[in-house]
């Protein structure tokens, strides 16, 4: 078969609209998180206002995409072998997360965040220790005043939480039939909507501190995505349309932007429409994804740098929007003036993200596989189409 010819072309780049559309959600949470800076009344009146369910999306791809990757390797892949994959795979962007909020720390003290000013530097150098690791820190090493579990790099904790998938993947999940799996998601479905719907909040923000409310919604947004994931992974549901990458960025884009419904009056509201998002569609927008294909060219290459720059953008941007939000708080600019600030934002933490993804973390992975795996004779190519393992 001609490498060029557009069959050859799809079935290499069969997950690789999964790729993109990770990279889709990855921009989408950094609008959010630049509009959470100016939102005055935030969550109910803000811009790109569901962008927090990104991450369940991710959770979502992570349980495909390590189920397709890993499911029917076990026969010579160890425990170990695996966890050495997802530490190579998720752990030195972890690191220069980590090291990027400990170097912007000291320019966001301010209203914003109260602990920073009276915080020493050798607590800052102990928390940033901690954060390679990825262990949640306890309320009481706080440096920052808004609970974070990871205060220096706040979306670590969708990473802490992907990792305890990770656990509990190898050390059991991928042994359950689908019977037993399928059992287990209706369970998590409950628990996300019993959340969503009958909760306080009316919605599925949080999940970031090391505390009983926190950590309840951190395992409820956990569980039925990834578990959905794997389950969708291995029944092979797939749906076939034409353009299916452009659909489904839309439908994703749409989905993450629509206004906060129910107002205050009616939290319930929103909660069912965040429910309805996470059970229903975006698995559809998956089974798209996943069975659609791409034609060589420019729809290949943007899927590619999508799925690359979508990692590095998540881990590392929110040093940029802790220095913006501190700034938002300081000055009394025009909306028009603060939003394009905003805009200088994003293309930043994009600029970022991108020398980041090209000068350091393909190199370092690359060179973890070759010293690491090596020996296990489990070496493949970075960007291997079979070892695609998403990162929230």
């Amino acid at each position: 078969m001609n490498p060029s010819s557009p069959a050859h072309v799809a079935d290499k780049s069969h997950y690789l609209i999964l790729d993109g559309l990770r990279g889709v959600a990855a921009l989408m949470v950094v609008l959010f998180h630049v509009c959470e800076a100016y939102s005055p009344d935030h969550p109910l009146t803000q811009l790109i206002n569901h962008g927090y369910l990104a991450v369940d999306f991710f959770f979502l791809l992570s349980g495909f995409v390590i189920a397709y990757a890993y499911d029917d390797r076990w026969n010579t892949l160890s425990i170990g072998g695996f966890f050495k994959r997802r530490l190579i795979r998720l752990q030195p962007m972890v690191i220069m997360g980590m090291t990027i909020g400990a170097l912007f720390f000291p320019f966001q003290a301010g209203n914003s965040f109260p602990l920073i000013e009276a915080t020493p530097a050798w607590k800052v150098f102990l928390v940033m220790l901690v954060g390679y690791t990825l262990l949640p820190l306890p309320p009481s090493m706080d440096i920052r005043g808004w609970s974070e579990m990871h205060p220096l790099n706040g979306p670590a904790w969708s990473l802490f939480f992907e990792y305890v998938a990770n656990i509990l993947y190898a050390l059991g999940l991928r042994k359950l039939s689908n019977r037993q799996l399928g059992f287990l998601t209706l369970c998590a479905a409950v628990f996300l909507v019993q959340l969503a719907v009958f909760g306080k909040r009316g919605d599925l923000i949080g999940g970031w501190a090391i505390e009983p409310e926190q950590l309840h919604i951190g395992f409820a947004r956990l569980l039925f995505p990834f578990l959905a994931g794997m389950l969708l992974m291995r029944l092979g549901r797939r749906v076939r349309i034409p353009n299916a990458f452009g659909l489904c960025s839309v439908l994703l884009i749409v989905a993450l932007s629509l206004p906060r419904l129910g107002g205050a009056g009616h939290l319930w509201l929103n909660g069912l429409y965040d429910s309805l998002c996470v059970i229903a569609v975006f698995p559809l927008i998956v089974a798209m994804g996943a069975g659609g294909s791409l034609m060589a060219g420019w729809p290949t290459r943007v899927a590619k740098w999508l799925g690359d720059i979508s990692y590095p953008i998540y881990i590392t941007h929110y040093a940029l929007i802790y220095t913006y939000t501190e700034w938002v708080s300081r000055h009394t600019a025009s909306p028009a003036y603060t939003m394009a600030v905003g805009a200088l934002v994003f293309v930043a933490s994009v600029a970022l993200a991108y020398a980041c993804l090209k000068l350091y973390d393909e190199p370092v992975r690359k060179w973890l596989q070759g010293r690491v795996l090596r020996s296990s004779k489990q070496v493949k190519p970075v960007a291997s189409p079979q070892d695609q393992e998403m990162a929230p």
